[in-house]
């Protein structure tokens, strides 16, 4: 007779923790882990698990999947890549609260920042609320592979509450900032995980505009802030250009001495001052280590942007004979491009674009890459389409050109935005070694004909723990610590990230010596027919949420036991007991 649902057998257990990994097995009943260590008895299923990984089910705090959840159950690529829990919601924007004249206002704003075509969210998105607590209603009917968590976007609420001129960045009266303050309180009540805002100049509407909350005042910031005070529960995440990291970090700070409500904000490198990083993370240290609950978002890689002839950009977007082409059926369009009297009238030409980003972009071919299997996310200055091109005796354009038209024309390009101004890694290495630290920036279900980056998990496992040459490796404990306690304890999720009796039985079965991430991938499964880029990952044996098997060797069982998160979870008393 069965004593478990499930038994895993005679894995390597990491526990999330940062305890060192030890062989056992784990069982599960009811959704939750019942023991550990060597189990009697047998299972309704067994897994065995002898020479590979058994992990907590990995937290992701940094995704948009705030219209996805809404028409799909699949939260892909994330749950492809062993995460059990994300939460979307960030960077201020998203959907809900929302007056039914403000939809396409919404939708422009998420089509700008995050990349997801305006046909997909207009047929996608079912509309079936105005305030927040009416968007998690619509949410907690549903279910999905992953659980799902949802912060309130500071956007959607100033457009909610100031209308027009909220849309056009006017200041906040002290009404508007009581009203906004009451709507977060009620948020966070009603089972909103946290709030999120945006202060960078690259969010902007798909029209051009700055996001409505990029020069919000420092009161508004601490109205809302003090909403969740009084609510005494709820996290805040922050974007932010940070042109002058001290003026801004002190301004945090002070959100956080106010509310006392924890607040994390994204951190990377970027190109115009590869150093900047260090001072902002060094004024998070400092607020940590005064006792104050701050801490950076990191990405465990570049963020790079893909280029392709099937995506949203390529080196050749701004050129006019590329856009005389652009709208043509794909077969066609690479027939063209494989002409030699249109290659050469092609090459011959200049990027005509009056966009000072997309004109650098798409003429850095000393920092761009050919993405080719086995994926690299930390290639060397000899990878360049600059050096191939010396090398080969021609120009970067006609390297770029080749590369594309590989694998019938779904070859890729590889340009790191963020994270690799110095071709190196090791500024992620210490951003990530940083107690004050947290990964995450994942976007998982955003930019998708740009960036596909659902994928961190896998790479802190491959390149960080097994794969690195260019540098230190990070210990597997480590970073499994990183990506389940850490990430599930800031969110206040403290009923998952741990493999102990009472835990929720959220886990990973992985095959580290043979996980794999694979080339990213087109696929057109979108509302109104629209792209998004996938990618995959093989290795992960099997991924559990709540006791139930959602992937067997990377392939979604059809099990869907995922459900809406509303606010923070507390620990079963079977696991209190257990400690």
């Amino acid at each position: 007779m069965a004593t478990s649902d499930l038994i895993i057998r005679g894995g390597t257990i990491v526990d999330g923790t940062g305890a060192a990994p030890f062989e056992g097995d784990v069982a599960v009943s009811g959704g939750h882990i019942t023991q550990i260590g060597k189990v009697s008895g047998k299972g309704i299923e067994e897994l065995d698990a002898r020479g590979q990984v058994v992990t907590p089910g990995f937290v992701d705090i940094h995704t948009h999947y705030d219209g996805q959840a809404t028409w799909g159950d699949a939260i892909s690529p994330s749950s492809l890549h062993g995460v059990t829990s994300v939460v979307m919601g960030n960077c201020g924007v998203g959907f809900a609260p929302c007056h039914p004249a403000d939809h396409d206002r919404l939708i422009r704003l998420m089509e700008g920042v995050e990349d997801i075509p305006f046909p997909v969210l207009t047929e996608g998105l079912p509309w079936k609320w105005e305030s927040f607590p009416d968007y998690l209603d619509f949410l907690s009917t549903r279910q999905f592979d992953t659980d799902i968590g949802a912060q309130l976007p500071h956007a959607a609420l100033r457009v909610f509450v100031m209308g027009e001129r909220g849309a056009n960045r006017e200041d906040a009266s002290a009404e508007d900032i009581a009203a906004m303050k009451k709507l977060a309180k009620e948020a966070v009540l009603a089972g909103a995980l946290g709030f999120s805002t945006s202060r960078t100049l690259n969010h902007r509407t798909s029209d051009g505009q700055p996001t409505p909350t990029l020069t919000a005042s420092e009161a508004e910031l601490i109205g809302i802030a003090e909403g969740l005070k009084e609510a005494k529960c709820g996290v805040l995440q922050f974007v932010s250009d940070f042109n002058d990291p001290q003026k801004e970090a002190a301004m945090l700070r002070r959100i956080v001495e106010a509310s006392g409500r924890p607040l994390s904000v994204s951190l990377a490198q970027a190109d115009v001052a590869p150093e900047g990083w260090r001072a902002l993370l060094g004024a998070i240290e400092a607020a940590s280590n005064d006792g104050l609950p701050m801490r950076a978002q990191v990405a465990p890689r570049p963020v790079g942007v893909l280029l392709g002839l099937e995506l949203t950009l390529n080196p050749f977007s701004a050129h006019p004979s590329y856009a005389a082409i652009a709208s043509l059926p794909f077969a066609e369009r690479i027939q063209t491009l494989r002409n030699p009297e249109f290659r050469a009238k092609l090459l011959a030409e200049k990027p005509e674009t009056d966009n000072p980003f997309l004109k650098v972009m798409l003429r850095s071919f000393g920092k761009m890459f050919q993405l080719s299997d086995p994926v690299n996310y930390e290639p060397g200055p000899e990878s360049t389409l600059e050096y191939i091109a010396r090398v080969r005796g021609t120009s970067p354009e006609a390297v770029a050109l080749d590369l594309m038209l590989e694998r019938d024309g779904h070859g890729m390009l590889y340009l790191p935005f963020l994270n690799y101004a110095q071709g190196s890694l090791e500024p992620i290495r210490a951003m990530l070694e940083s107690p004050a630290t947290l990964p995450g920036l994942s976007d998982g279900g955003a930019h998708v004909g740009m960036i596909c980056d659902g994928s961190f998990t896998t790479t802190m496992l491959t390149h960080w723990v097994r794969d690195r040459t260019r540098g230190p490796k990070l210990p597997l404990e480590y970073l499994v610590k990183r990506q389940s306690q850490d990430t599930a304890q800031w969110m206040g999720l403290h009923d998952r990230g741990v493999i102990a009796p009472g835990y929720r039985a959220d886990l990973n079965v992985i095959d580290v010596a043979n996980l794999k991430l694979h080339l990213p991938e087109v696929q057109y499964d979108l509302p109104a027919g629209g792209r998004r880029l996938m990618q995959r990952a093989s290795g992960y044996t099997a991924t559990i949420l709540k006791g139930q098997i959602t992937h067997r060797d990377g392939n979604p069982t059809g099990a869907k036991p995922g459900r809406l998160l509303r606010g923070a979870q507390t620990l079963s008393t079977a696991a209190i007991a257990a400690e």
